[in-house]
């Protein structure tokens, strides 16, 4: 795109120009307020110079007067202390009555590095000893070796305040100076891809600066809705042939199921025919099975499915469900138990009571297909501050960790194997997270902890 590479110069050749002024605007203000408000000369230096003019005489230790005038006009003092007495033997006149005149090495630690009764102080190398100038408090300021005026320690925070403010207003000026009409160009561009993400239709007119990028995000809108329309083609022609094709099926299988049972209650057939005529019965009641979960699957893929969302108390449901699998005098191999506090009798969730049910009864009749030599089914309802926990657990042969993976993570997994008389995990679960997402939840599926297999459908609380 020929407009990119423009844009990228111009954000360059800003951001060049806007730190530029930046560090010479902060370079200009540090440069007045050090100026301003730095001593003249460093304590340290005045120290040890000052050091050097001590000279020893008859009459005891002495300075010239320029010094000691200096030292007045910065209200400072000084005294010498002896190298091994650690005595003051000598000191200004103006030395306040409460300095020590004795030092430990402690001390003469402290001093070297930092105050004596908050004076701040230096020292210098004299050769009759260790020279110390003091200075009034509120001079210096000291952090270890480094030392600022104590007024522009004082002043710092209204000094980094004028800064910031200095700062910002010149980046907020060549802003809005550089950035007014690149920003109105922009915002339609910016409306226009978030119209794209919503799935809308847009149309951004091609002028500015962004011409070429609205070109094609136009061009763009436009393949999306003709995909968009071809889709919707697609899916009705696929939902209208499943039904189609479910409704052609149910006929011609409604014969094959009623001759067949005939022929399984034929007393004039031999037991090894009547056998293979219930074998029969039994595999087109689950060709018929399959063939409602595949149309219902195909209604809830393309919510074409109507559904009816009332607050419902989820456990009387489902204990609904689990009383009708035990009056329907399933196997004595299977055992269903109801796992739920009896403390819990009310759980309102937004749901469609018919749909809850199929889930529900999906889950069961999943437990019991997968575990032919009969197991035991737990039924467990929980809730938590925001969710309902609905979890259906066996303690049969279960299902291995790639089957698991695959049917958590595959929309529309089917485990196919050889042995065509056992159904495998696949459309029934794919109908229950079907539904669990009609109703904005959704199920997980993991080892029971009985041993076995275990899934559960986690919906909002209303």
């Amino acid at each position: 795109m020929k407009s990119i590479p423009k844009l990228i110069k111009r954000f360059v050749a800003i951001l060049l120009i806007s730190l530029f002024l930046f560090l010479l605007t902060n370079f200009f203000i540090l440069f007045i307020i050090s100026k301003n408000m730095t001593a003249s000369g460093s304590p340290y230096t005045t120290a040890n110079e000052t050091a050097k003019k001590l000279q020893r005489t008859e009459n005891g230790y002495c300075l010239d007067k320029d010094t000691l005038t200096k030292l007045n006009e910065w209200g400072a003092w000084a005294f010498l202390i002896d190298d091994t007495t650690h005595k003051i033997v000598w000191c200004t006149d103006n030395l306040p009555n409460h300095i020590p005149e004795k030092y430990s090495l402690s001390d003469i630690s402290d001093l070297t590095l930092g105050y004596i009764q908050d004076y701040p102080t230096y020292t210098g190398a004299s050769e009759y000893g260790l020279f110390v100038i003091g200075y009034p408090k509120d001079r210096y300021w000291k952090s270890m070796y480094p030392t600022w005026d104590y007024y522009f320690i004082k002043n710092f925070p209204k000094t980094l305040i004028f800064v910031f403010s200095v700062n910002l207003a010149l980046i907020f000026f060549i802003y809005i100076i550089t950035s007014s009409k690149l920003i109105k160009s922009v915002k339609p561009i910016i409306a226009g891809i978030q119209a794209l993400g919503e799935d809308k239709s847009i149309h951004i007119k091609e002028t500015g600066i962004f011409s070429e990028l609205a070109m094609n995000i136009n061009h763009t809108s436009d393949i999306l809705e003709s995909q968009k329309y071809q889709l919707r083609k697609k899916e009705t022609a696929r939902a209208n042939w499943i039904a189609g094709v479910s409704h052609d099926i149910r006929t011609p299988l409604s014969m094959v199921m009623g001759y067949a049972s005939q022929l399984k209650h034929d007393i004039r057939l031999t037991d090894d025919e009547r056998e293979k005529a219930a074998v029969i019965v039994k595999q087109s009641s689950r060709i018929g099975n399959l063939i409602n979960d595949l149309n219902l699957a195909s209604k809830l893929e393309y919510n074409m499915q109507p559904t009816s969302l009332y607050q419902e108390n989820i456990i009387a449901i489902v204990r609904q469900v689990v009383v009708d699998f035990i009056n329907i005098t399933i196997s004595d191999k299977y055992k269903i138990e109801w796992k739920t506090d009896n403390d819990l009798s009310v759980c309102l969730v937004n749901a469609d009571k018919n749909l809850m049910k199929r889930a529900v009864s999906n889950l069961i009749q999943n437990s019991i297909n997968h575990n032919e030599n009969g197991c035991t089914i737990y039924v467990h309802i929980q809730t938590t501050e925001k969710e309902c926990l609905i979890t259906v657990s066996d303690d049969g042969v279960g299902a291995t960790d790639e089957e698991i993976d695959k049917i958590n993570n595959t929309p529309h997994y089917m485990v196919c194997d050889h042995n065509t008389f056992k159904q495998a995990h696949g459309l029934g679960l794919l109908i229950v997270k079907q539904i669990a997402s009609v109703h904005n939840g959704s199920i997980t599926i993991k080892h029971s902890r009985y041993g076995g297999f275990e899934a559960s459908i986690i919906l909002p609380l209303s």
